[in-house]
């Protein structure tokens, strides 16, 4: 598959997006992620979407743990495999065993996530299928998290579809480990 707008180079991003790609792939140990090198051909857009999506993740008032099991449950539900891929090894580096990263990916029942981890993820799995929660799942989710976390939990899935739908519509493959 090819993509339908190649990732940009030095001349496309300018030389801050560019060293940021390059500094993005030093930390996933993959070159340049296609994410990064192509959205920053968009330059100010790039720039703002980086500085919402690095509020929800990793700044946001959810658990880093949290968020990459959310991620990746969107991952799963939108079977977005470059944000499978891109997220597995942060879901590693951020306390998420293989064991339950492989489980997420698959749909699978984790028994080693904690009862707020699995509010969380079924809130996610719910908000991906039917873009709402219903009075029960909203009250599980609430008594697990404050008011912000909540709010945060909702833009984290959203911003995360949103995203699937971007990278699988610009046809963008996994990043290449180095």
């Amino acid at each position: 598959m090819t993509a339908r707008i190649a990732p940009g180079g030095l001349k496309d991003l300018g030389p801050i997006r560019w060293g940021f790609s390059r500094a993005a792939g030093k930390v996933t140990g993959t070159e340049p992620p296609a994410i990064f090198t192509t959205l920053g051909r968009t330059k100010g857009l790039f720039t703002g979407w980086l500085h919402f999506a690095g509020r929800l993740m990793p700044f946001g008032s959810l658990q880093r743990r949290e968020s990459e099991m959310v991620i990746l449950t969107v991952a799963t539900q939108r079977a977005c495999e470059y944000e499978r891929e891109h997220h597995r090894l942060l879901g590693r580096r951020a306390g998420l065993t293989s064991t339950e990263i492989e489980g997420i990916l698959a749909d699978e029942v984790v028994e080693s996530l904690s009862p707020r981890e699995r509010v969380l993820r079924e809130s996610a799995r719910t908000l991906v299928r039917a873009k709402d929660l219903d009075d029960e799942q909203w009250a599980a989710l609430r008594r697990m998290t404050t008011e912000r976390e909540a709010i945060e939990l909702l833009l984290l899935v959203g911003h995360y579809d949103m995203l699937a739908t971007t990278l699988m519509t610009l046809r963008l493959e996994p990043d290449q480990h180095r």
